[in-house]
């Protein structure tokens, strides 16, 4: 009956194990990069800049469009304000318009024998030839206002063409690269974005591990003061000790319970802030690792900083702006070049004048080349350009100072590294000989050679020595991931 019970609490224990949720650090490292939304910012940012390199492409390639209108015009179009009279005069044999002299009215005179010129209205002879507008014709030919009317109240035209650039300066070709760079600069700042977030989620999550393993001690701390409150108790009704050790006990008691309450307070607020960078809900109850893997990990730096440095993504994003500074100078000079384009269009209308004019639709292909030279612009393009090479040597002068600092952030965090590990192992011989005491010290007071003051004291001791036995074990890992940051080496690895 008594297997069948214990059997019976193990299954329980089991299912209960299950139902509880258990988070290494790498899952919390895979929850925070699914659920944090500054990621999906950057995600989104990274295909806005593919979208936008993928349409400076299309510059290259030549726009094709169609348009129509309709106009309704109140009135008609006319040549003629009224009818006119065209006079009829003769083909001479040259080919030239002239007249003979059974074409005019004009009278005519002698001038010379032989020689014979017209009269003009007010009877004085004139060149025909220096004043053809004295002439008075025998005969007109009638043209009709309405036969210069074209019927325009209501007009269709339509046009489909295309414009494919041929030469701009190079503007469309360093366009496209700037392009390209803002989409490797998004890439880079999601690296980025990334890797703090990965920093930020480990650096919570080993506080947690470290306010836990605090919690434990806490915990063992006051069951051992509670166990020698007990004995002291008995040493007291037996009148081996007095009243003022148990008193000093009690008091000690009372610490111990508090250093446990602010252990697990800190602990509940931390696992609450781990749990909202995951994304988590932090009311659901989750379980960390009870016996985390901490241990020094070889992290080689390299004598020649300068290849390291090239590894981080703020300098590979200044690269990118460097990058674009330069497009951006290119493209402030092809403002001074020529642009010469192609375009080529099939013109239709109603009414049309391919043939006259006609009031039903008909159209017309055309092909052409245009060019725009610049000239003169008052000196504006001539700033612009200085401020875009001011600009650039901006960038320049940012990527070099980024780089010192990235220098003297390497060296500290090999610094730092070196002093956690002699920290840590300093640590661990100090454990060990406050264990040893602690025992040598129960040994003696169970003997009676010691009192409960220097029984308390090796505990303390014990206590201080485990605790920063635990400092000196997360300072380690957290300064392993501070040294990757620096190197540019990324937390997933």
């Amino acid at each position: 009956m008594k297997k069948l019970a214990l059997f019976l609490i193990c299954i329980f224990l089991t299912f209960q194990l299950i139902s509880q949720n258990i988070l290494t650090l790498n899952d919390c490292r895979k929850l925070a990069i699914e659920n944090n939304r500054s990621l999906k910012i950057g995600r989104e940012k990274e295909v806005i800049a593919s979208e936008m390199r993928k349409a400076a492409f299309t510059q290259f390639l030549p726009r094709f469009s169609i348009n129509g209108t309709y106009i309704h015009n109140q009135k008609n179009i006319s040549l003629l304000g009224e009818d006119a009279l065209l006079p009829v005069g003769t083909k001479m044999e040259d080919g030239s318009f002239g007249f003979r002299q059974d074409q005019i009215n004009n009278r005519w005179m002698e001038i010379s024998p032989g020689v014979y010129a017209p009269l003009d209205s007010q009877g004085k002879p004139f060149d025909p030839k220096a004043n053809p507008e004295k002439i008075q014709w025998k005969d007109y030919a009638l043209l009709p206002k309405e036969a210069m009317e074209m019927e325009s109240r209501n007009i269709f035209a339509g046009i489909a063409g295309f414009v494919q650039p041929l030469y701009l300066g190079g503007k469309v070709r360093e366009l496209y690269k700037l392009a390209k760079s803002s989409e490797r600069l998004a890439g880079i700042e999601f690296e980025k974005i990334e890797e703090e977030l990965l920093s930020q989620t480990d650096e919570a999550y080993w506080r947690v591990v470290s306010l836990k393993s605090k919690s434990q001690l806490a915990t063992e701390y006051v069951h051992l003061i509670e166990s020698i409150a007990e004995n002291v108790s008995i040493m007291v009704d037996e009148g081996v000790a007095t009243k003022g050790d148990i008193l000093k006990v009690n008091v000690k008691i009372n610490e111990a319970k508090m250093m446990q309450a602010r252990a697990d307070n800190g602990l509940a607020l931390s696992k609450m802030a781990l749990l909202q960078i995951c994304g988590l809900n932090p009311s659901e109850e989750y379980i960390f690792s009870e016996t985390p893997q901490i241990g020094v990990e070889t992290i080689t730096v390299t004598s020649i900083i300068d290849a390291t440095i090239e590894n981080r993504a703020e300098i590979r994003a200044l690269e990118e702006a460097a990058n674009i500074a330069k497009s951006n100078i290119k493209i402030m000079e092809s403002r001074f070049l020529p642009n010469i384009v192609l375009n080529g269009n099939y013109i239709v209308s109603n009414p049309n004048f391919n043939n006259g004019i006609s009031y039903k639709f008909g159209g017309m292909f055309s092909f052409g080349i245009g060019i725009n030279i610049p000239l003169f612009h008052f000196g504006e393009k001539v700033h612009t350009l200085n401020a875009a090479k001011s600009q650039q040597k901006i960038i320049h002068l940012q990527t070099e100072e980024a780089k010192e600092k990235i220098g003297l952030q390497i060296n500290q965090a090999n610094f730092r590294m070196a002093e956690s590990i002699k920290r840590l192992t300093i640590s661990e011989t100090a454990v060990k000989k406050a264990e040893e005491n602690l025992r040598f010290a129960k040994e003696a007071y169970e003997a009676g050679v010691v009192n409960s003051t220097d029984l308390m004291e090796a505990h303390n001791g014990w206590l201080l020595a485990k605790s920063e036995k635990i400092d000196a074990q997360i300072d380690l890992m957290m300064c392993q991931s501070y040294l990757k940051e620096a190197l540019g080496i990324s937390l997933k690895n």
